[in-house]
């Protein structure tokens, strides 16, 4: 194992915004920005619901009690947006077997 691997500490140690971003402060020293559009419910909320957070799952989640939006360290690192509305994907489906439609 890697000295890297020994003192990485992927627990939130602080959450902030800026105009677009969501800005996460790990333990180990490293930060964390990603686009807020990621995250809808959070890209929608006012400024006193996204300051509204809570460190959750021993350390390694954001809960926003107000949004009920969860995030994990893990999924911010791998850049995993929030996944889109059953509704949205339908609809995105139904256009493209539209379009494909009047091609043929």
């Amino acid at each position: 194992m890697g000295t890297l691997a020994l003192s990485a500490d992927e627990r939130v140690r602080d959450v902030r915004f800026s105009e677009d971003s969501l800005i996460v402060d790990l333990k180990d020293g490293r930060t964390i920005s990603v686009p807020l559009e990621w995250y809808p419910r959070l890209a929608v909320a006012t400024p006193q619901q996204r300051e509204n957070w809570k460190v959750c799952a021993a350390g390694y989640g954001i809960h926003w009690p107000d949004l009920d939006e969860d995030l994990s360290t893990e999924g911010l690192l791998r850049g995993a947006p929030a996944p889109r509305p059953r509704t949205e994907r339908l609809t995105k489906r139904s256009s493209r077997r539209r379009r494909k439609t009047r091609r043929g």
